[in-house]
């Protein structure tokens, strides 16, 4: 038997799992994840990583131009449909060009949206984490785990040998049925299971039904089949995801290969199509909820706090979005930057943000069936990219300004620089080179100050910073770094002399809107409320 003792286990190497344990060793964070696969997937899976997961990755030299350059050989616009075959006359056309829809974002956020597949957007991840250092064990299974007040001690199983592991806390980023989550006992609410679907990985000349290089995905509904074909997934194959019905006696076993063919020439409509099946597998199509994110020093991500329908296509961005903001609380509770209650933020700013997305691609759902079979359903978000860049949270980690109204999003193309949201974007310059404000966030907190004061502000950081043992960067607008269109102030909420404390997630944890009588104490007193010290 092998003993290991690390800060971190990861249980689950899937988008949540190899995001904190991306960001984690960039960290310099001892990290250990175990997988039960053999790999990362295979198949391409959930498609697209939005603008506001890219944002928590791109920190880690290299992974933004990786994926944007996935992206490129793809094509740059996805285009969604419903239709009876690839050969339908006339598709009714969900979204006709990405591109309009997006138009607000290149004013919101420097980050890319990307359209890979998740199979390559893990090979990624993987490859990086391995590099910064992390340990990754795939065939490796969990078996048990025990916690106590001083850590948590995991037993592991991999080529049948055991492996224990004793670790300070455990991210359970272990799927959709998550042992993890069952063994803890934490409820589940939402609609449970909704139907299961066969996913087919094929390859097949699809020339003349689709242009090259374009992205796009059909909902097909005929009489053979209903579910979706997504074509050009940046994988060297196609996807054809089929609804099966297991109260009807379906099963997984009647996808045989020839099956699958059969299914693949009904939705391109072509009887004839030579067709190579590369790959099969099943999984359900859930609304699934964790009433809790945290029990003791395990924490839920990814599918394992939230599972919902694909429809939407967010929630493999909020696994990641999970992974990367696990990370950086860890970081700074491991450190000793934070006390260890900070870790009570992760479930009050998270959870809600999960049951709005997944709640959100529910009601996608239900727009895309008959409408006695989408009563009791929630209603669609009315900005559904605008909520992307819009999220806001309320928890101990941000002190609010007193007239909040404690809404759970604002308007991304109007944003507000309240503590809670997102920090925005706002160009500067500098030396001669453009850059974000998005840009300066992500290793540590951040104090942005008002050029009028900002020197006080400044020499109050530092002391700050010395005082408590807290990473922060200080950055006065509009000295070294110019403020090119004038937006700081408005966009910031502050007038002169003010100041504004962005967390490591980007988020405005804390502002003065003016200057300040003692600085120091200020500064001071609102780190130690923000990190529960």
């Amino acid at each position: 038997m092998s003993y290991h003792r690390v800060p971190v286990l990861i249980v689950g190497g899937g988008y949540a799992g190899l995001s904190a344990a991306m960001l984690l060793a960039w960290r310099d964070i001892p990290v250990m994840l175990v997988e039960r696969r053999s790999g990362t997937s295979v198949q391409p899976k959930a498609f697209g990583v939005n603008h506001r997961a890219v944002e928590l990755l791109r920190p880690v030299e290299g992974v933004e131009q990786e994926l944007t350059d996935i992206w490129a050989g793809i094509g740059d616009t996805m285009r969604i449909a419903i239709a009876s075959s690839l050969q339908d006359p006339d598709p009714r056309m969900i979204v006709a060009d990405e591109r309009e829809e997006f138009a607000f974002v290149a004013d919101a956020t420097p980050a890319a949206t990307v359209g890979a597949p998740q199979a390559e957007v893990e090979r990624i991840l993987r490859a990086r984490a391995e590099e910064l250092g992390a340990d990754l064990l795939f065939s490796t299974e969990l078996v048990a785990l025990h916690q106590d007040n001083d850590g948590v001690t995991a037993t592991l199983r991999a080529d049948g040998m055991p492996i224990t592991v004793r670790a300070d806390y455990v991210v359970a980023a272990d799927g959709y049925r998550s042992p993890l989550r069952r063994s803890l006992g934490i409820p589940v609410t939402g609609k449970g299971e909704l139907g299961r679907t066969c996913s087919i990985m094929f390859d097949a000349d699809l020339s003349g039904l689709v242009r090259e290089r374009e992205v796009t995905l059909w909902y097909l509904r005929n009489d053979e089949m209903t579910g979706l074909i997504l074509t050009g997934t940046g994988v060297g194959a196609h996807v054809l995801a089929v609804n099966y019905d297991t109260e009807a006696g379906q099963s997984e076993a009647d996808f045989t290969p020839e099956r699958c063919v059969e299914l693949v020439r009904v939705a391109t409509g072509r009887p004839d199509l030579a067709v190579e099946v590369l790959d099969r597998t099943s999984f359900p199509m859930a609304h699934v909820l964790a009433e809790r994110y945290r029990e003791g020093r395990v924490f839920l991500a990814g599918d394992a706090a939230h599972t919902m329908p694909p429809t939407g296509g967010q929630g493999g961005s909020l696994a990641l979005q999970d992974g990367a903001d696990l990370a950086w609380r860890l970081w700074l509770v491991i450190t000793g930057q934070a006390g260890p209650d900070f870790l009570d933020t992760y479930d009050a700013e998270r959870r809600p943000i999960g049951v709005m997305t997944a709640n959100a691609q529910l009601a996608n759902l239900g727009l895309r069936m008959p409408p006695a079979a989408r009563i009791g359903y929630p209603e669609p978000l009315d900005d559904p990219q605008g909520a992307i860049l819009g999220a806001r949270y309320h928890s101990t980690a941000v002190i609010e300004d007193p007239a909040d109204d404690g809404t759970l999003l604002e308007d991304p193309r109007h944003p507000t620089g309240r503590p809670g949201s997102r920090a925005p974007h706002v160009p500067l310059d500098w030396e001669g080179r453009q850059v974000s404000t998005v840009d300066l966030f992500g290793a540590g907190f951040v104090l942005l100050a008002d050029q009028d004061g900002g020197h006080a502000w400044s020499v109050a950081g530092r002391l700050v910073s010395r005082r408590l043992g807290v990473g922060l960067s200080r950055i006065v607008i509009d000295d070294e770094l110019v403020d090119v269109k004038g937006e700081w102030r408005a966009r910031y909420g502050v007038s002169v002399g003010g100041a504004v404390l962005v967390r490591p997630d980007g988020y405005v944890a804390w502002r003065a809107p003016g200057p300040a009588t003692d600085p120091t104490a200020t500064l001071e007193s609102a780190l130690r409320r923000i990190l529960s010290r």
